[in-house]
């Protein structure tokens, strides 16, 4: 669909910025919304198959909803039972949880209120029950029976029986002491061989969480203060910034090592494991600050003179800021709608798993199970998650491509609309919503199959030979290489379609063009743009683990701060990537805006350039440079061009060569330069698009 007209264009066609606005890919926008509609199918089918009340109100072991009058199910003894006064679900062993079949094995029966204290014998069990009325053995036994009959080891909790509390909106008992959660966190941190260092973790993180929670909120501050300061003051931000994160990662080094050294000092006096602990990861720290400091340095005095490009890229950035302020809360609503949806989806998938006819298994208990074609219904649940999830975040490029275009080929800035992203979102839901959904049904045709290899490969995991391990992993490398190639690809045809109205495979190969004819233009504006952005987000951790470190230093007596500060560290990674994306996407569509603009427009009349003056001047700065070089002799009429062989070299860096004087010198520096850009790109693009948290927001 769609793919087809693209091909009869001409590769030449005439790009109208803003002047037409039409539909694109409308048969998709149509398959996404039935798509959407068997989603709702699901949910409604749970929900009538009584999935949701089982869900929330909870069941016992004999198919008895907890809280209403029941039904008789065949050959199920204690069933269609009247449990209207007994609200809860209680395990009688709920620390017994069964990691493959993913359920807890234990008896459920519906009690009328939770255990609030620990009951460590039968005659107590009998006495809550005489009590409160709340019966927490079998149905067929009486409370008088607890400590009489010889049944009640098999139909009586295991004792002692721990104290819970019911779990809001979902009536089920759970424990109220964190022991048997750690037990569960145990069985799936299968690398940690003693449970005792599992416990420390996890007491270190209780023990801590306001201090987490402080730091977490002080990335969040830190993140919006860096935003602030790139609309502001973006021609000086490139030189603050790689001062501050000189400073930082020269400070945060040498207070690692001071406290290393405090630490190793206090050790020798008092000796205990968690002081043992604390100081081996002192030591891991501190030589990975070391390490990380010496490569940042040495990359920053590589990258020391393309900063002249940077400055330019950023001011304009800033300035589309300071036009577009409702750009920096995009993150916000993206995330606000992705946690909307995945609300939604973990409901409906919980209902899933409650769905289903009863019947009786193994063991005389009731199971509900769905039969026929439906049973797959979470395959479909499943594509439906990646695929909306993937829908969400190309809305979101496609609305800053949309503004940032505006913004860039409105001549008056005066002229601009009154809200811009209201503006773009219109234009979107109007006409673009097909190409949206197109997009991202290609991201997640590459992200299905990787997903299903990265499962088979974890559940073969030790079982399979040197060769298949090696195929499977190359399989999920390259998938994951073709995704994050079709993910920039994607961004930039939305640029193209927000620019010239076109479908997607159009936009696609439009863009595609303009990036190949500036093939090394991209690789260096991206690399030192990405670059810079990373060095923020290195900020706000460097900052936040810092405060941490003094912070967590003051409990490192009692507590174990490793699980505590890895947890803050990447929480202001998150959040730095969150806010630093947009800035990250504003710099690539001005980057295919001027690229377009330098080629199809050349300042003569009626072919004004769009571009802002700061780009001007760079262009301007280049030439002299050229000329100095003696490369500029009758080439001025084609400088502007970004595919000129000439203005790409001086893009990417290659005035170095120039400085040296003797043949030698100049070989070599040119080596060292090569490999270190080499290095330096590979390690920036798997860094910017590598992600954890549907990383995107």
């Amino acid at each position: 669909m769609g793919c087809c007209s693209s091909a009869a264009q001409s590769s030449k066609r005439e790009w109208k910025p803003l002047e037409d606005h039409s539909c694109t890919d409308v048969p998709w926008l149509l398959l996404f919304i039935l798509f959407c509609i068997g989603m709702g199918f699901i949910c409604g089918f749970t929900i009538a198959t009584g999935a949701a009340a089982r869900l929330l109100s909870g069941y016992d072991s004999y198919g008895n909803i907890c809280g209403q009058k029941n039904v008789k199910v065949e050959g199920i003894v204690n069933s269609g039972l009247d449990l209207t006064q007994k609200k809860y679900v209680f395990f009688l062993d709920p620390c017994n949880i069964d990691l493959v079949h993913q359920k807890i094995k234990s008896l459920a029966l519906c009690v009328s209120a939770c255990p609030r204290k620990e009951l460590k014998t039968l005659a107590d069990v009998q006495k809550f029950a005489e009590t409160n009325g709340s019966t927490l053995c079998s149905y067929e036994l009486l409370p008088s029976e607890y400590t009489t009959d010889p049944r009640a080891a098999k139909l009586c909790p295991k004792y002692p029986v721990p104290e819970s509390a019911p779990i809001p909106f979902f009536h089920r008992c759970a424990p109220v002491n964190i022991s048997c959660y750690a037990k569960f966190a145990e069985a799936l941190i299968t690398f940690v061989s003693d449970s005792s260092v599992l416990h420390r973790l996890i007491s270190g993180v209780m023990t801590s969480k306001e201090i987490i929670l402080g730091l977490c909120l002080l990335s969040l501050v830190l993140s919006m203060i860096l935003m602030v300061i790139i609309r502001y003051i973006s021609r000086v931000l490139v030189w603050i910034l790689t001062v501050l994160v000189i400073l930082g990662s020269l400070g945060g080094t040498g207070v690692l090592w001071w406290l290393y050294a405090k630490e190793r000092m206090s050790a020798s006096t008092v000796e205990t494991q968690i002081a043992k602990e604390n100081l081996q990861a002192l030591l891991i720290y501190a030589i990975s600050a070391t390490v990380f400091t010496v490569i940042l340095l040495l990359i920053m005095l590589i990258m020391r003179k393309r900063v002249a490009l940077t400055i330019a890229l950023f001011h304009v950035a800033g300035k589309v800021f300071i036009h577009l302020p409702l750009l920096v809360f995009q993150p916000f609503w993206t995330f606000f709608v992705l946690i909307l949806f995945w609300t939604y989806w973990t409901t409906v998938l919980l209902f899933l798993g409650t769905t289903g006819n009863p019947v009786p298994n193994e063991e005389g208990f009731v199971e509900f199970r769905v039969a026929g074609p439906l049973k797959y219904m979470w395959w479909y649940h499943l594509v439906g998650l990646i695929w909306i999830s993937e829908f969400i975040l190309a809305c979101q490029q496609m609305t800053v491509a949309g503004a940032v275009v505006t913004y860039y080929f409105t001549r008056e800035k005066r002229n601009l609309p009154f809200t811009p992203i209201l503006a773009s979102v219109n234009r979107l839901v109007c006409y673009h919503l097909g190409t949206v959904a197109k997009g991202s049904f290609i991201i997640t045709l590459v992200k299905i199959p990787r997903m299903i290899l990265m499962y088979i490969h974890t559940q073969l995991k030790g079982k399979e030979n040197a060769c298949a391990r090696c195929m499977l992993k190359a399989c999920i490398c390259c998938l994951w290489c073709l995704e994050k190639c079709l993910t920039y690809l994607n961004q930039n045809a939305y640029t193209a379609t927000a620019i010239n109205s076109t479908n997607f495979c159009t936009s696609a190969k439009d863009a595609f063009v303009i990036l190949v004819e500036n093939a090394l233009r991209v690789a260096a504006i991206n690399t030192v743009g990405d670059f810079m952005l990373f060095l923020g987000k290195v900020l706000i951790v460097c900052s936040t683990g810092l405060a941490g470190i003094m912070l967590l230093n003051y409990q490192r007596d009692y507590t174990t701060w490793v699980l505590p500060l890895i947890i803050v560290c990447l929480f202001a990674f998150l959040v730095a990537h969150c806010f630093l994306s947009i800035y990250e996407m504003v710099v690539d569509v001005l980057f295919l805006c001027f690229a377009i603009d330098t080629k199809y427009n050349d300042g003569s009349p009626g072919r004004e350039f769009y571009m802002d003056k700061v780009l001007m001047e760079f262009v301007e700065n280049s030439r002299k440079s050229m000329r100095e070089a003696g490369r500029g002799g009758g080439a001025e009429g084609r400088e502007l061009k970004p595919m000129a062989r000439e203005q790409m070299l001086e893009a990417s860096g290659a005035v170095e060569s120039r400085v040296s004087q003797s043949k030698k010198g100049v070989i070599l520096r040119k080596g060292i330069i090569f490999i270190l850009r080499i290095v330096l790109l590979v390690t920036v693009t798997v860094i910017r698009r590598k992600e954890d948290l549907p990383n995107k927001c």
